[in-house]
């Protein structure tokens, strides 16, 4: 019995189964003169999101700011707790008297608070993805400074908060003078994940002394000059900024003009979007420990395997295993734990798959969501499969509406869709997915092949390439890319050893099309599986080994030194 994605079956194309205030003027002796500006309620914490990369403006206990998990922009603060410390982290803010404030922040962890220094506080006793917690107060009637705070608890783990926001009207004594609005905002750049910004001065009766930049709704970063740059954006995707200044009694202005920007595609030279990240199924095959295998390899991603529905529109691992509170998570917290993260793969080649149990894009979306916010993910892979997705104008439709969706709602996720090819590119089911993608502007990031069962003999580096430059012709030709754009939203997903048609991909072979996926500089490259990377000479297609002579971690080594 061979093992197909998911459930052990035979005849797959896949072996791996499984959004201001305007300003007002007035006119006097022919001129046009601004009114004083008003004090606008504002975001009052320095660095709220840590995206200075340090703890500027705070002072903690214990802890650092890391790249992931996030709750926006790329950087969050982790907090180190341990069995004497909390980890708190405090900051000092200017507040006006006998007056209303909101507390607020994105937190994530075991028993993690929120509050003012002897004042109002809330906590949450478990996030396993990141949660807002609110907290509103109101000033003493002689008070001109609170001390906020976020900490978690004793011997509870690392903790991570985001995104910490104190709203209301600055300090500073008597001035409630707001500076003038930023004026000329223009993008003086871009790549593929950035947005390079510069503006004119507002000026300010007691002066100006940052800038905040906005990407939508979200403060994106704050700057004392005038000019700032936005990262951690993704390829190909529009976004609208803004800038309002800042004086030194917390007072900020009313938004610049607004300036739209479409980042760069993902290109060559070691740009945009880069992912090692070998399959791992904790369904079968005597799963491996992750971080044995990352600190005998180097790898830092995994596509854990799989999500299918549990009934209805319902996400869960394998149709059956909580998203959270389970085996899988705690799988994920430790691949964090190590350094390393992970992408999903939702769906398959059999099992009962959210694509056709969702009735709506929107239905559909609300399921990744799910498993997005479970685990504050930075990317999502739909590995459509069979005639009940990947056969199916509908689903296809559904599928690519849904991850349209997704990209709106979360801001810098990449998504990923993988499916079946042929020798010499995409299938007609394949090609029709591509063009869907562009005429419904799906923005999928990386469309992921899987080279294989092709049928016994196959030459496996050769149908391998042949296949990934038809689809890098059919992305040319469909979205107008140049070719190093095109290998740029390019993936390959192979298999290890024998496949399930005797094909037989041996080490050498492999690290030929790793090779080839760094010279091309292609966005992902991934195989079938991690529990299968252990040798068995004549063992044929199991489960737990790649059916080979080779040596143990010997195909995730390899993979990890994919870099595009």
């Amino acid at each position: 019995m061979l093992f197909r994605r998911h459930v052990p079956r035979t005849g797959s194309r896949r072996s791996r189964f499984l959004a201001g205030v305007t300003a007002a003027l007035l006119a006097a002796a022919g001129s046009l003169i601004a009114l004083p500006g008003t004090a606008y309620a504002a975001n009052l914490v320095a660095n709220p999101g840590f995206e200075s990369g340090s703890l500027s403006g705070w002072s903690c206990s214990g802890g650092s700011v890391v790249g992931s998990p996030v709750h926006s922009g790329s950087k969050a603060l982790a907090g180190a707790v341990s069995s004497s410390d909390t980890a708190q982290c405090t900051q000092t803010v200017s507040v006006q008297p006998n007056t209303a404030y909101s507390l607020s922040g994105w937190v994530r962890g075991a028993y993690v608070y929120l509050g003012v220094t002897g004042g109002a506080s809330t906590w949450t006793p478990s996030a396993a993805s990141y949660t807002q917690l609110t907290v509103p107060f109101t000033t003493g009637a002689s008070q001109t400074s609170v001390q906020i705070y976020v900490h978690g608890w004793y011997a509870q783990g690392t903790y991570n908060a985001d995104d910490i926001s104190l709203d209301g009207p600055g300090g500073g004594g008597g001035d409630t003078q707001a500076p003038t609005a930023p004026s000329g905002l223009t993008s003086t750049g871009k790549t593929s994940s950035s947005v390079s910004l510069s503006w004119n001065a507002a000026t300010d009766n007691t002066g100006v002394t940052s800038y905040d930049v906005y990407r939508g709704s979200t403060l994106a970063t704050t700057v004392t000059g005038t000019s700032g740059t936005v990262t951690g954006l993704a390829a190909s995707t529009a976004y609208t900024f803004t800038v309002r200044a800042r004086d030194a009694a917390g007072n900020t202005s009313a938004a610049s003009n607004a300036v739209s920007v479409t980042t760069s595609a993902g290109g060559g030279g070691g740009t945009g979007f880069k992912q090692a990240a070998p399959y791992l199924y904790l369904g079968w095959g005597d799963p491996p420990s992750p971080s044995t295998v990352m600190s005998a390899t180097g790898i830092k991603w995994f596509t854990m395997a799989f999500i299918l529905s549990s009934g209805g529109c319902n996400p869960a691992w394998d149709g059956s295993r909580p998203l959270t509170g389970g085996t899988d998570q705690s799988t994920i917290n430790a691949i964090r734990a190590a350094g390393g993260d992970i992408v999903p793969s939702i769906g398959g080649w059999s099992g009962n798959k959210l694509g056709p149990n969702c009735s709506t894009p929107e239905a559909l979306a609300g399921a990744y969501q799910k498993v997005i916010d479970a685990y504050g993910l930075k990317a999502i892979d739909v590995d459509i499969e069979n005639t009940d997705e990947f056969e199916s104008e509908v689903v296809q439709d559904r599928v690519l509406n849904a991850l349209k969706i997704v990209k709106q709602n979360n801001p810098g996720i990449r998504t990923i869709i993988t499916f079946g090819t042929s020798t010499t590119g995409p299938s007609y089911w394949g090609n029709r997915l591509v063009e869907r993608a562009n005429a419904l502007g799906a923005g999928i990031d990386v469309f992921t092949i899987m080279p294989f069962d092709f049928g016994g003999g196959a030459d496996m580096y050769g149908n391998t390439v042949n296949a990934a430059e038809g689809l890098k012709a059919k992305l040319k030709s469909t979205f107008g890319w140049d070719d190093a754009t095109a290998y740029a939203h390019l993936g390959i997903s192979g298999m290890n050893g024998l496949s399930d048609q005797q094909e037989t991909t041996t080490p050498a072979i492999w690290t030929q099309i790793r090779d080839w996926a760094n010279s091309h500089h292609i966005a992902r490259l991934a195989y079938w599986s991690v529990n299968r990377d252990r040798p068995c000479p004549g063992g044929g297609v199991t489960s737990n080994c790649s059916g080979i002579n080779q040596s143990t971690w010997q195909f995730t080594s390899i993979t990890a030194g994919f870099t595009g």
